[in-house]
């Protein structure tokens, strides 16, 4: 069950991260959860230590979890783009 959550909110997540990002046209649903879930790693490493609280991936699922993982599928998204076009946006 914790696997399904994870996969459905890191979906979402990553939805709104492409649409912040303005990568929303370039991505897929399965695109989405990747971002979402990978996003949710990032922030299990980088961001949860800075601010607190557990990833989504932990199962974990309260507002500063599902507010560290969207800004980790931020990172990644900015990073791809950095790669992609040469710039953040």
């Amino acid at each position: 069950m914790t696997l399904l959550l994870v996969l459905v909110v890191g979906g979402v997540i990553g939805w709104l991260a492409s649409i912040l990002m303005r990568t929303d046209a370039q991505q897929g649903i399965f695109l989405n959860v990747v971002v979402g879930v990978v996003g949710a790693l990032i922030a299990g490493v980088l961001i949860t230590p800075l601010i607190g609280g557990a990833p989504i991936t932990s199962g974990a699922f309260d507002i500063m979890s599902l507010f560290a993982s969207f800004l980790g599928a931020v990172v990644l998204l900015a990073i791809v783009n950095l790669f992609r076009r040469g710039s953040i946006r």
